[in-house]
């Protein structure tokens, strides 16, 4: 006995985007129902909550449609990076079997990425609630690379309390699932709040560039780290982001997209069991192997290169690529402190000439 398609299709818009493209291979029925856009539609209104909205809607249409917007902004970027510092700036060995130099040639060209063309669409959960959305059209603050954005550090901020008002959106409670902490001095010691929101805080951060009609999302499914925010011993700041190419814009042929996300505890019942989180900060950032902030043309040259980055569908490579990174990172700091140390001794020897004069007496 056949199944009713409309009974098929209740069915199939229940299950997540993996295994809707599995059942579309089972039989020409599946296939049928797999491939009507208005299932993927309420499958991303569902992953992602800003794509209800009307303009974004008829964005996702210029694109291909909520099933390539699904394929294209799912997954995560999976960049291939050196295995040492030494290697990192060097010309790319011969490719491993299997990988492929995704992303398209770019002529380097300014004219080529203008601020108007990206859109950043945002979603924050927290154990499966939609807990904030944001859309930017453009990037706030930015003249299409003229005047003061051309050279200072790229940000972009969606939400922040340093202007006040933005950080009172979001708050989650005790009361949402948050574990009972009794003092922030407990929590220092334990770290249950601080895994809790390792574990079940999600950021999508999808960036769209209008003009190629491309879309990528820059965030890891999970965070790939954080830290209590010292000196305020009532912060936690949570990383998301990417390894992105930036082969021809920046001496290194890496950069990282570096997304923070930073909560408040306001502490505000008994004995602290009972709290409230605050989103207070939430903003992008890129920065380059020796931890210099990109500049804003070079950015916007390295997110348009972006969009056609390889994706992963294994946050397992995403983590490895970025603890590589920082690996590579730590040795050429390393590596620069040395030679800084080596300078400094020669220095007080009174210069080299003197250091290799007592070299060769030593001999």
């Amino acid at each position: 006995m056949s199944l009713n398609v409309d009974l098929i299709y209740e069915i199939l818009k229940r299950v997540d985007g993996m295994t809707l493209a599995n059942v579309g291979c089972a039989s020409s029925v599946f296939k049928s129902v797999t491939t009507e856009e208005h299932i993927w539609e309420e499958l991303c209104w569902s992953q992602w909550p800003s794509t209800r909205n009307e303009e974004v809607i008829s964005l996702i249409s210029s694109l291909g449609g909520f099933r390539k917007f699904y394929a294209d902004c799912y997954p995560m970027i999976f960049t291939k990076e050196m295995v040492s510092a030494a290697e990192w700036s060097s010309v790319f060995p011969e490719e491993e079997e299997g990988w492929q130099e995704c992303y398209d040639s770019d002529d380097g060209d300014l004219n080529a990425a203008s601020a108007s063309d990206f859109v950043s669409i945002v979603d924050v959960h927290y154990r499966n609630r939609a807990i904030y959305s944001k859309i930017l059209w453009g990037i706030p603050g930015a003249d299409d690379l003229h005047g003061w954005f051309f050279n200072c550090p790229f940000s972009i901020n969606v939400v922040s309390d340093r202007a006040g008002g933005d950080g009172d959106l979001v708050n989650i409670s005790s009361a949402d699932g948050l574990p009972p902490i009794f003092s922030i001095e407990s929590e220092r010691k334990d770290g249950k709040l601080w895994g809790e929101l390792s574990k079940n805080i999600r950021l999508s951060w999808i960036l769209v560039n209008k003009r190629k009609k491309q879309a990528v999302n820059l965030a890891s499914w999970s965070p790939l780290g954080g830290q209590k925010h010292w000196p305020t011993d009532n912060d936690f700041l949570i990383r998301f982001g990417s390894i992105l190419p930036a082969e021809n814009i920046l001496p290194f042929r890496v950069v990282q997209c570096i997304l923070v996300m930073k909560f408040r505890i306001s502490l505000d019942g008994l004995e602290g069991r009972s709290y409230t989180l605050k989103l207070t900060e939430l903003g992008m950032q890129l920065e380059d192997i020796e931890g210099a902030h990109v500049n804003g043309r070079n950015s916007l040259l390295i997110l348009k290169r972006a969009m056609s980055c390889c994706r992963t569908m294994n946050y397992a490579n995403v983590s490895e690529s970025y603890h590589r990174y920082l690996k590579v990172r730590n040795e050429l700091q390393d590596e620069k402190t040395w030679n800084e140390g080596l300078i400094d001794t020669l220095c007080a020897l009174g210069g080299i000439s003197a250091f290799a004069i007592c070299c060769f007496l030593v001999i």
